[in-house]
C-alpha cells in the first residue's frame, strides 16, 4: 500500500500580501485627514449659521486666504526640503511697499514696478538659499534674521506711511467678475492657478521629484546625482518670487501699500502647510494638501466670525489644530518605521 504523497505547496511567504486597494490608498493618503476636517467644518458651520453656505461667502473665504495661500505655496516648497521660512510675511510686505512706492511716487510704469517688486522678493529668497546652503546656517536662524531685515527695510523705505493713490494696474486683480450668482476676484483665480501649477511641477516633473528626494535625505539625493546645493537655492528663490506675487495680491485686495501688513502671515502660512498634511521633517506632503489647509484656516475663521466668536478664540482654535496636525504627523512617522 503506497502512501499518497502530499503535493508540494505552491504558496509563497508573500502569497497573502495583497496590493493596496484604491479605497485603502485613499484612506491612508496624507490629504484624507485634512479633507475630512474641512468637510466636517463646513457641515458644522452650515448648521450653525444660515450665512455660511452661500456662494458669496465662499467667494469671500477665497479672497481672504488668497494672500496667505500664495505665501503657503512657497512655504510648502521650503518645508518639503526640511527647511522653514519665517521671513515670508515680512518679505511680502517689503515687496508690496516697493511696488506701491515705485508706481505711485517713483514715476515708474506699473508693470515695471511690479517686476521690480518680484525681483526684490526673489532676491530675498536667493539670499536665504545661499546662506542656508553655502555657509551653511540653519534655515530657522537665517529666515528669522531675514524677517527682521525685511521688517526694518519696510518701515525705513515707507517712512512709516501708507502708500495710497495707486494706479489701476496694481489693483486690477482685486476687481471682480460674475460667476453664476457670485462675484469672484481675478486674484482668487491667480492663487488657484498657482496651486495647480506648483502641484503639477511637484508631482509630474523631475524637479519636483528631486525636491522630495532632497527632503527625504540630502546625502542620498547627492549620491544619486542631484545637485542639492543648486536645488536648495532654487527652491528658496522660487519661494521668494511667490512672495512677490503675494505682495501684488495684497495690494490688489487692500488698495494700498501698507507697511504694517504681513506681520503674522508667516505663522499663518506655516499653519496652512501643517494642517494640509505636509511634514515639518521634509520629504512628505503636497501643494494640494496645503490648499486644503489654507481653506481649513479660512473656513474656521470665517465660520467663527459669523457665529460671533471673538477673534482671540479663533486664534486659540487654530493653535490647537496645528498641535493636533503635528501630533498626527509624528505618530504616522513612527508607525511607518
Amino acid at each position: 500500500m503506497t502512501a499518497t504523497s502530499t503535493p508540494p505547496s505552491t504558496s509563497s511567504p508573500y502569497a497573502e500580501l495583497k496590493a493596496p486597494t484604491t479605497a485603502r490608498r485613499l484612506l491612508t493618503a496624507p490629504t484624507t485627514g485634512p479633507l475630512a476636517a474641512l468637510l466636517l467644518a463646513c457641515v458644522f458651520f452650515s448648521l450653525s449659521t444660515d450665512q455660511f453656505l452661500t456662494g458669496g461667502n465662499f467667494s469671500l473665504i477665497i479672497q481672504q486666504v488668497m494672500v496667505v495661500g500664495t505665501l503657503a505655496i512657497g512655504q510648502t516648497l521650503i518645508i518639503l526640503t526640511a527647511g522653514i521660512d519665517l521671513s515670508c510675511g515680512a518679505v511680502m510686505a517689503f515687496g508690496s511697499i516697493v511696488i506701491a512706492r515705485m508706481a505711485a511716487e517713483g514715476s515708474l510704469p506699473p508693470l515695471v514696478a511690479i517686476a521690480l517688486g518680484l525681483v526684490v522678493c526673489g532676491g530675498f529668497g536667493l539670499l536665504n538659499g545661499v546662506l542656508v546652503q553655502k555657509i551653511p546656517l540653519p534655515p530657522f536662524i537665517v529666515t528669522l534674521g531675514m524677517l527682521n531685515v525685511a521688517f526694518a527695510l519696510t518701515h525705513i523705505y515707507s517712512e512709516e506711511q501708507t502708500v495710497t493713490n495707486l494706479p489701476g494696474p496694481l489693483t486690477a486683480l482685486g476687481q471682480t467678475f460674475p460667476l453664476g450668482y457670485t462675484d469672484v476676484t481675478y486674484g482668487s483665480l491667480v492663487t488657484i492657478a498657482l496651486f495647480l501649477l506648483l502641484a503639477y511641477a511637484l508631482s509630474s516633473t523631475g524637479w519636483g521629484r528631486h525636491v522630495y528626494a532632497l527632503g527625504n535625505s540630502p546625502e542620498a539625493a547627492r549620491l544619486n546625482g542631484i545637485r542639492t546645493s543648486r536645488l536648495t537655492i532654487g527652491v528658496y528663490t522660487v519661494a521668494g518670487l511667490l512672495y512677490g506675487i503675494a505682495a501684488l495680491l495684497l495690494i490688489s485686495r487692500t488698495g494700498v501699500g501698507d507697511p504694517q501688513a504681513g506681520q503674522t502671515d508667516n505663522l499663518d502660512s506655516i499653519t496652512a502647510v501643517v494642517l494640509g498634511g505636509t511634514s515639518l521633517f521634509g520629504g512628505r506632503g503636497s501643494v494640494l494638501g496645503t490648499f486644503i489647509g489654507v481653506l481649513i484656516v479660512g473656513v474656521f475663521r470665517n465660520g467663527l466670525q459669523l457665529m460671533g466668536v471673538a477673534s482671540i478664540y479663533q486664534t486659540l482654535i487654530t493653535g490647537v489644530l496645528v498641535i493636533l496636525a503635528v501630533t498626527v504627523d509624528q505618530i504616522s512617522r513612527k508607525k511607518a518605521r
